[in-house]
């Protein structure tokens, strides 16, 4: 992966879903974190994208609950998209602005596993991005039916390994980001 050529996406990590602690919270901040550090202190791209879901709800825009957790929140001049569809390339100017960029490889972070991590990642390969998964970067929440646990391990082994993206340790996948 070169350098200058890969980006680090990290997708709907905002106050009000870290504060409902998603299935292992502090796992996901720390391997972010890992992440950010790594892609800021080699002069790459981190972006942030944010969900709107309508006036009256946790993830309203402009409210407390909408901007991104304080744990991995943006540095000044870092792009942020906002959104309100589960892809964060439908109407937001992201794919544009990656093109911009020469971005031919992402590595995607954030929450929810099963909605707008799995249309992001789906989207970026149908785009042509490589698309890189650090196991630990990507969380969900109990859905009802079934634990947080085994959904992330669905889309990680079933759904996206091997055919949408590359999931990796995180070592792996700061070693990748190191070449």
């Amino acid at each position: 992966m070169e350098k200058n050529k890969t980006a680090l996406l990290v997708i709907d990590v905002q106050q009000a879903l870290i504060d409902q602690r998603p299935w292992k919270t502090a796992r996901l901040l720390r391997t972010i974190t890992a992440l950010q550090e790594r892609f800021r202190g080699e002069g790459r791209p981190v972006i942030f994208v944010r969900h709107d879901d309508g006036p009256g709800t946790p993830l309203a825009y402009g409210t407390p609950g909408w901007k991104v957790a304080h744990a991995v929140g943006p540095l000044r001049g870092e792009k942020v998209f906002d959104k309100c569809f589960n892809s964060a390339f439908l109407r937001t100017g992201l794919g544009r602005y990656l093109e911009r960029l020469g971005i031919e490889t992402l590595v995607i972070t954030g929450l929810q596993t099963e909605y707008c991590i799995d249309a992001t990642i789906k989207s970026a390969f149908e785009r042509g991005y490589r698309v890189i998964l650090p196991a630990g970067g990507i969380s969900t929440f109990c859905n009802g039916r079934l634990p947080a646990r085994k959904i992330n391990l669905f889309y990680y082994k079933n759904i996206w390994q091997g055919r949408y993206g590359e999931v990796l340790s995180l070592p792996e996948a700061l070693k990748e980001a190191a070449k």
